[in-house]
């Protein structure tokens, strides 16, 4: 089983059981209110499993499946499978995190904001897979037809002005785009070629 399969199906479990325990989901999800004064810093990795509704879940673990296995490959051929995988769990949770710290710091006095979602994390995949593969072309809603390199570009503007205008509370904007430059830093730390990767393949274009 992939690392990717694993983290789908370990995160559907848990949003499912929060969906039934809203204790549970309280528990879990990203408050940095909470995170500041009771030291609870472990919901910036718990509230990646913990998500608003089934749209919210299934959007999620459909992305994450569609470029997920395909970077987790990328970095078993660079690294070998162990490492490999190991270095794949450390983009997820890398972006995950510091998405989470970036709202922390933005929220952490403000009790009335929370968040929940994979979206930092998955962001993260989705920008290194942009930089292997920037002229792929993404099916955007299930239909529109995109190169991933302009999806990155329109996601980021738009996770920039939904941020600005305070847009759907429990989807964290910020984290989105946070997490989005993580997973290109990450990505560039640990496979510097990346880069020219990417820029062969951009070249081309012109």
């Amino acid at each position: 089983m992939s690392v990717t399969l694993a983290l789908i199906i370990l995160t559907g479990l848990i949003s499912y059981q929060c969906f039934n325990n809203n204790q549970l989901f309280n528990k879990l999800l990203h408050h940095p209110f909470s995170e500041k004064r009771n030291k609870e810093y472990y919901r910036w990795i718990t509230s990646g499993f913990v998500h608003g509704d089934w749209t919210h879940l299934l959007i999620n673990l459909f992305v994450f499946w569609s470029f997920g296995e395909a970077i987790e490959n990328i970095f078993v051929a660079k690294f070998g499978t162990i490492l490999g995988r190991v270095n794949y769990l450390v983009l997820y949770f890398g972006s995950m995190i510091v998405a989470d710290l970036f709202t922390f710091i933005k929220h952490k006095d403000n009790s009335g904001f929370s968040s929940v979602g994979a979206s930092g994390a998955i962001s993260g995949i989705v920008f290194a897979f942009v930089l292997f593969s920037p002229m792929s072309t993404l099916l955007v809603m299930f239909i529109i037809p995109m190169p991933a390199i302009l999806f990155a570009l329109l996601y980021v503007a738009y996770s920039f002005y939904a941020s600005k205008k305070g847009l759907h509370r429990i989807f964290d904007h910020d984290a989105h785009l946070w997490g989005a430059i993580a997973g290109l830093i990450i990505t560039i730390i640990m496979i510097p070629e990346s880069i020219s990767i990417f820029w062969d393949q951009m070249s081309g274009i012109f």
